[in-house]
């Protein structure tokens, strides 16, 4: 059974004493160990801001862009054996830890393009010089470099690589070490992509380090100029924005919490037309990809009421012939089990809650036998698809995700107006699409619901068979939202590193400056 250990202080930390226990979801098998040592949280605290920060703020963005790259590259030559973990700890199908590990590459490469755009310098200008005095001799101009601090990254179970990558690939390009500390449950993935970075030797001394198991009372630690990045439940997003650090010392603290994400199909989106075909094909895959355990999939499919019946047989159609079970056993399988005997739990519950104020429109209770499972083993949710046609007093459908291959179809008018207030009562999100080929339904719709959300998707049939769908997740674009999805907001090219920087404002003359940044 492998043994899961902590990589601080530059080196690896390992106890006899067991933390926590993985487990393959397909299986129920026991499969790895974590066994971390105990950690002095100040004294890796001070590492990573000392030897980690030095490390990094001595490189240009290029060298730090051919850091990623070198990152990137390894994932890539690791791929086949990443892959296998996930099937085994995820109880992911091979597409679904494919799309988790390609993501993670991905992500990494297209930050080590940015890096090689900014080029051999340190400093980041942001914005043009601006003249404040009589002359342009006295002028100012903003710049933005790392904080002297380091950044601390929870992250949830659903993604172990890309999560660690997507909040590294932006933090490291700034120049800031990271502490990165992936779930329990699903953390062999994690693990294996440090090993394969050290194994390289890639990353600079003290640039990143890894918590296998509890984190303790590490955010108690933070302070000023360290950051604080997150990505799970609300409830425990409220606990870490209650701490000291944040609180007392102002700690920077980014949030991914809950969504209720929804896509809403318009009233002149003809039955077999592209568009529609279009808007099947993404709310399945987000309904269905990676059992539903995404952040960014589909929970609420707003559709007119006179195309409720339709939508519901079409989606009937697709998901009858979807194969959950065992990837490792069935290769037939499309959808693996959900990833913990916890989320089963939950996914059960949140179903039964659905169940009470909505009809039945696929699924049943999700109960199912999985492909290849043995002795009723296994994890296994079938997908299920709830129908209401009273979606403005359907209190469940706004106020609880839940986290598995569960969505509700939700009757509206057809009104752009309408639907716009559907949507609000989610308080917020990362991504709601929307599909239409008239152009008036966006132009009334957009402005209503744009503040709700951190990215909306506008699927048409000009676009139809060029996107990957509203669940993945690009580097180039913004990736969080607000209210309820937490506020928080990563990636989006260089935006994604402003988190980790600090604006300054410098004034003085104008020679003084052009030196500094140099920007004539």
């Amino acid at each position: 059974m492998r043994s899961l250990k902590s990589y601080v202080g530059g080196q690896w930390v390992a106890s006899s004493n067991r933390a926590a226990t993985l487990f393959n979801p397909s299986t129920e098998e026991a499969i790895a160990e974590i066994a971390a040592g105990e950690v002095n949280w100040k004294e890796m605290l001070a590492y990573s801001r000392e030897t980690g920060a030095a490390s990094l703020q001595a490189l240009t963005f290029a060298q730090r862009g051919e850091i990623l790259q070198a990152m990137a590259k390894t994932l890539h030559e690791g791929r086949e054996e990443l892959i296998t973990l996930a099937t085994q700890n995820g109880g992911n199908t091979r597409g679904d830890a494919k799309f988790d590990i390609d993501g993670a590459s991905f992500t990494l490469a297209a930050y080590a393009d940015i890096g090689a755009t900014l080029g051999d310098t340190t400093i980041l200008v942001d914005g043009e010089p601006e003249q404040i005095g009589r002359t342009s001799r006295f002028s100012a101009q903003h710049i933005r470099l790392p904080r002297a601090g380091v950044a601390v990254h929870i992250n949830a179970f659903n993604f172990p690589a890309w999560g660690l990558a997507e909040k590294a690939a932006a933090a490291l390009l700034a120049g800031m070490p990271v502490i990165s500390k992936p779930a329990s449950a699903t953390a062999l993935v994690s693990h294996r992509m440090m090993e394969m970075f050290l194994e390289k030797n890639i990353l600079p001394e003290g640039a990143l380090s890894l918590i296998s198991g509890s984190s303790g009372d590490l955010v108690s630690h933070l302070e000023g100029q360290d950051v604080l990045s997150f990505t799970g439940s609300s409830d425990t997003a409220k606990i870490l924005r209650s701490t000291e650090g944040v609180i007392e010392r102002s700690v920077h603290i980014n949030v991914e919490a809950d969504s209720l994400n929804a896509a809403i199909l318009a009233p002149d989106v003809e039955l077999g037309s592209e568009t529609f075909g279009l808007f099947i094909n993404d709310v399945v895959r987000d309904m269905t990809q990676k059992t539903g355990q995404k952040c960014t999939a589909i929970r609420r499919i707003f559709v007119p009421e006179e195309r409720v019946d339709d939508v519901v047989a079409a989606m009937s159609e697709r998901l009858a012939d979807l194969i959950v079970g065992d990837p490792a056993v069935d290769s037939n399988v499309r959808m693996g089990p959900v990833a913990t005997e916890a989320q089963y739990k939950d996914v059960r519950e949140g179903i039964e809650r659905l169940a009470a104020q909505t009809e039945e429109g696929f699924g049943g209770t999700g109960e199912i036998a999985g492909s290849g499972s043995k002795d009723g083993k296994g994890y296994f949710v079938g997908p299920v698809l709830r129908v209401t046609r009273d979606a403005a007093n359907c209190e469940a459908l706004h106020s609880h995700e839940v986290f598995g291959p569960v969505s509700t179809v939700a009757a509206y008018s057809g009104s752009a107006s309408e639907a716009a207030k559907l949507v609000q009562l989610g308080q917020g999100g990362l991504v709601t699409s929307l599909y239409s080929d008239d152009r008036a339904f966006f132009l009334e719709l957009v402005p209503k619901i744009a503040a709700f959300h951190g990215r909306l998707y506008l699927g048409s049939e000009k676009m139809a068979g060029q996107s990957p769908g509203p669940g993945t997740v690009m580097p180039a674009l913004l990736h969080g939202g607000p209210g309820r999805a937490g506020g928080g907001e990563e990636l989006g090219g260089l935006r994604g590193m402003a988190f980790y920087q600090q604006r300054t404002a410098l004034q003085g003359d104008k020679a003084i400056l052009a030196a500094i940044t140099g920007v004539k």
